[in-house]
C-alpha cells in the first residue's frame, strides 16, 4: 500500500498543511492501492512564495546554464524509466503500447527543449529597437491524469528554458507517478524554489494558482470546462495563459486510401491511450461510395485490438482511469443507441473474459450524424463514430463543424491532395497517414480546444514577453 504524504516546496519534501486525503486505485483491478495527502490553499501559497524568491536569480541565468540544467533533468528522469513505467501501469493502467512511447518521450522533453534553446536568440534588432525576450514571471502548471509524467516534464522543460520558476499542480489521481518523478527531479539538484509540486484538488490548489497575484503565467492541460474557469480566474490579474483542452478529432479516410494500410492506422489514432486522449481521432469520416468496404475492414481489424491489463503485452487498450470515467463512457455508449446510431461493434459492459477492472468494450457507431452528441462531445474513451461524406468539400465541412480543433488525421495516397486538404482544416495539428509525433512542431488548438501553443519555439515564447529598448 502506497502512502504519498509529502509535497515538494522550496527544494524539500514537506508534509502538506492540508488535512484531506484521496484514495488511489489500480484501474485494472479496482483495488485500493494507496492514499495521497492533499495540499491546500496555504501549501499553494507557500509554493508560489518559494518560486517568487527563486525567480530573480534564475531568470538571470545564462542560456548555457539552462541547457546544462535541462541535460541534468533528462539524465535524472532517464535513470528511472523502468520505475516510472511500472507506476504508470499500476496507477493508470496504460498498456505497453503506450508506455513504451510515453515514458522515454517524457525524459526526452528536456533534451528537445535544450536543442530549441541552443538555437534561440533572446535578443533581436528591429529597426532602431533592441527587442529582448524576457521571462514573463512565475508560472503555474496544472496537469491531467492521462499522461501525467509527460505533461509535467514538457511544461517544466519549457519553463526552465525560458528562465522561469514554476509551481506544478498534478492530478491527485496520479500521485504515485508524481512521487517517483519528483524524486528524479530532486536528484537533478536545481536551486531551491525553481520548481515546486503540490498535490491537491483542482478546485482548491488549482483555483488558488489560477487567481494568485504572484502567478504571471498559467499553462493548463485538461477539459474545456476547467480551462474556461482558469481563464476567468486569471482575468483579474491579466495572467498569460496556455490552455490545451478537449478535442473531437476528424479521422478522414480519402477515397484513394489503401484500406489495408489505412484502417489499422485509423484505429490506432482513434484508440490512442485507450481513447483517453484529447488528440484521439474519434470521428471517422469515410467516403460514402466506399462505406461498406470501410465498415468490413474496421470490423475485421478491431478484432486485433485486444483489451487488457498492462501485464498483457498484447493489450492495445487498457482500463478507464476510474469508476467515474468508466461510468461516463458507458453513459455515452447508451446515449449513442438512444440517438439512433447503430453499433458496428462493442457496446455496454466489459469485454468478454474481464470480470473486474474499469475496462470498456471498444465501440464503433455507424449511421452517425455529425449533430449527434456522440459526434460533438468529447467522450474520452474507446468510442468512435463513423460519418459518411460525398466529396472532399463535404469532408472538410463535417471535419470543421465542431466546437473543437486540436488534431485531425488524413489518410490517402495523393500527397499533394492531402497537403491541400490539410490547409483547409481548422485544427492545430494535421497528421498525414499516421506520421510520428514531431516534438518541435507547435501543439495546441483552434476554437474551444484551447489558447496558445506548446512545444518548440512556440512553446518557449509562450513563457516570454518581448521588451523593446529604443535608442
Amino acid at each position: 500500500m502506497f502512502n504519498i504524504d509529502k509535497i515538494y516546496i522550496n527544494g524539500s519534501f514537506v508534509t502538506p498543511r492540508g488535512s484531506e486525503t484521496a484514495d488511489l486505485h489500480n484501474p485494472s483491478t479496482e483495488e485500493k492501492i494507496g492514499t495521497v495527502s492533499l495540499g491546500g490553499i496555504e501549501d499553494a501559497r507557500e509554493a508560489v512564495a518559494a518560486a517568487k524568491r527563486a525567480f530573480p536569480a534564475f531568470s538571470r541565468t545564462t542560456k548555457a546554464e539552462r541547457i546544462e540544467t535541462l541535460k541534468g533533468l533528462n539524465a535524472a528522469v532517464a535513470a528511472r524509466v523502468s520505475d516510472l513505467t511500472e507506476a504508470m501501469a499500476l496507477e493508470y493502467g496504460a498498456p505497453q503500447t503506450f508506455t513504451r512511447f510515453a515514458i522515454p518521450h517524457a525524459a526526452s522533453s528536456f533534451l528537445t527543449m535544450a536543442d530549441v534553446l541552443k538555437d534561440y536568440d533572446f535578443e533581436q534588432q528591429m529597426g532602431r529597437a533592441r527587442v529582448v525576450m524576457q521571462p514573463s514571471g512565475v508560472a503555474a502548471a496544472i496537469t491531467p491524469w492521462n499522461s501525467n509524467i509527460g505533461f509535467i516534464t514538457s511544461k517544466l522543460a519549457t519553463a526552465i528554458a525560458a528562465g522561469t520558476t514554476i509551481v506544478i499542480k498534478p492530478s491527485e489521481m496520479s500521485a504515485i507517478q508524481t512521487q517517483i518523478l519528483t524524486e528524479c527531479l530532486h536528484e537533478a539538484g536545481l536551486p531551491k524554489g525553481v520548481f515546486n509540486i503540490v498535490n491537491g484538488l483542482g478546485n482548491v490548489v488549482g483555483a488558488e494558482l489560477s487567481r494568485h497575484p504572484d502567478i504571471a503565467k498559467v499553462t493548463f492541460t485538461g477539459s474545456t470546462a476547467v480551462g474556461r474557469e482558469i481563464l476567468r480566474s486569471g482575468a483579474d490579474t491579466f495572467k498569460r495563459v496556455t490552455l490545451e483542452l478537449g478535442g473531437k478529432g476528424p479521422n478522414i479516410i480519402l477515397d484513394d486510401a489503401d484500406l489495408n494500410a489505412t484502417i489499422p492506422a485509423v484505429l490506432r489514432m482513434g484508440f490512442i491511450n485507450s481513447g483517453q486522449a484529447c488528440i484521439a481521432g474519434t470521428r471517422i469520416l469515410a467516403p460514402a461510395h466506399r462505406l461498406d468496404d470501410v465498415l468490413t475492414k474496421l470490423k475485421q481489424e478491431i478484432e486485433t485490438f485486444k483489451v487488457g491489463a498492462p501485464d498483457d503485452p498484447d493489450a492495445m487498450i487498457g482500463p478507464m482511469v476510474s469508476r467515474k470515467q468508466y461510468d461516463r463512457v458507458q453513459s455515452y455508449i447508451e446515449l449513442g443507441t438512444q440517438e439512433g446510431a447503430s453499433l458496428l461493434t462493442g457496446g455496454l459492459g466489459r469485454p468478454a473474459g474481464l470480470d473486474r477492472g474499469w475496462f470498456t468494450r471498444p465501440t464503433i457507431f455507424t449511421n452517425v450524424d455529425n449533430q449527434m452528441r456522440i459526434a460533438r462531445e468529447e467522450i474520452f474513451g474507446p468510442v468512435l463514430s463513423i460519418i459518411a461524406y460525398s466529396d472532399d468539400a463535404e469532408a472538410v465541412s463535417i471535419a470543421n463543424d465542431t466546437p473543437y480543433g486540436l488534431q485531425a488525421y488524413l489518410h490517402g495516397t495523393d500527397a499533394a491532395r492531402m497537403q491541400a486538404l490539410a490547409d483547409r482544416l481548422d485544427s492545430g495539428r494535421v497528421v498525414v497517414n499516421g506520421a510520428p509525433h514531431e516534438p518541435l512542431a507547435p501543439f495546441g488548438g483552434f476554437k474551444q480546444s484551447g489558447i496558445g501553443r506548446e512545444y518548440g519555439v512556440f512553446g518557449l515564447e509562450a513563457f516570454l514577453e518581448p521588451k523593446a529598448v529604443i535608442a
